[in-house]
């Protein structure tokens, strides 16, 4: 199981939009900061609805809320943002009833998500809709976002779930370059591959990181001699369009006793928030460990790590299914 240090345990269904996170996260960390703002106008107004129709803001708290105040009111305010990514579109009555507030609370806090044009209005119909001011966040966080920075936790999670050495890599040149490294607790003394760089044609980071160019890059980062490692080292670059169409339908690649004897890895792809593809995880261990029976179970669990750290990095990714 993956854990998410936000949200608690990932079960591989997909973790809440992490702008949203970032909503919550900050409104709770900065008081002074816009989102504060907004969840203290939100608040106020809430607050004067509940006190003129007689009713007492505390007995009033919503199933699950954490209390009431800014921060509840924060909830609020991310829950329908949630609410319109997922819909599209809608309107007051509907937010209100699935939020489970009065009317008046809801469109005090549409009001509020307006001014500072986080949704926007429909004239014509009335039904609210994300506004520009979620793609100025958007922008801003993904400025902000480390590949390492985010997949780290994520990485650990994952090592400590499965036993064995977890690995995050880049496309460097004609090499996968190595930036991190997470032992897991079945992993007795690995070989650290941080900082280092293998070429890409004998892992499977790199038949990942190769997998998603277009066909020209693919060419010229095979120029031939591959270098020959074991004995079952793809070294003939005309294998290789079969074999990474096969990484592409699959969401994942493998690399069997090639890079070294005994040694399996599966690697799956990290996205950025346009689902260009700028890294990959993987999974080593000894190949005793990692028999073919267990290759599927534990390519599901490195997809799913993989689709965790490229939702953190602001893709919106579909559901990750079993490998196939």
């Amino acid at each position: 199981m993956i854990v998410d240090p936000y949200q608690g345990p990932y079960s591989g269904s997909g973790p809440r939009c992490w702008w949203a996170r970032i909503l919550l996260r900050y409104g709770q960390q900065q008081r002074g900061c816009w989102v504060s703002k907004v969840a203290r106008e939100a608040f106020g107004a809430d607050r004067a609805v509940r006190h003129a129709e007689g009713r007492d803001t505390a007995k009033m708290a919503d199933p699950g809320d954490s209390g009431p105040g800014p921060v509840q009111s924060v909830d609020r305010a991310a829950a329908i943002l949630e609410i319109l990514a997922r819909d599209g579109e809608a309107g007051v009555t509907e937010v209100a009833r699935e939020l489970g507030v009065h009317k008046s609370t809801a469109s005090r806090l549409f009001a509020a998500l307006d001014r500072r044009e986080l949704v926007a209005q429909d004239a014509a119909r009335g039904k609210f809709r994300l506004g520009v001011g979620i793609l100025r966040l958007a922008g801003a966080a993904g400025r902000g976002l480390d590949v390492v920075q985010e997949s780290r936790p994520v990485c650990q999670a994952l090592a400590k779930a499965v036993g064995e050495t977890v690995n995050l890599a880049i496309l460097s040149g004609r090499d996968a370059l190595y930036l991190d490294q997470v032992a897991g607790p079945a992993a007795l003394s690995p070989h650290n591959w941080a900082g280092q760089r293998i070429p890409l044609h004998a892992t499977s980071d790199g038949k990942v990181l190769l997998a998603y160019l277009p066909a020209a890059e693919v060419t010229d980062h095979l120029v031939p001699p591959l270098e020959h490692f074991t004995g079952h080292t793809i070294t003939t670059s005309a294998e290789f369009p079969q074999v990474l169409a096969e990484v592409r339908r699959a969401g994942y690649a493998t690399a069997v006793d090639e890079l070294e004897e005994g040694l399996t890895a599966i690697a799956a792809p990290v996205r950025n928030a346009e689902g260009q593809v700028i890294a990959s995880i993987s999974a080593s261990g000894p190949s005793f460990r990692i028999p073919a029976d267990r290759i599927g179970a534990l390519a599901d669990s490195v997809r799913c790590a993989a689709a965790e750290v490229s939702c953190r990095l602001g893709w919106t990714s579909p559901e990750v299914g079993p490998a196939s």
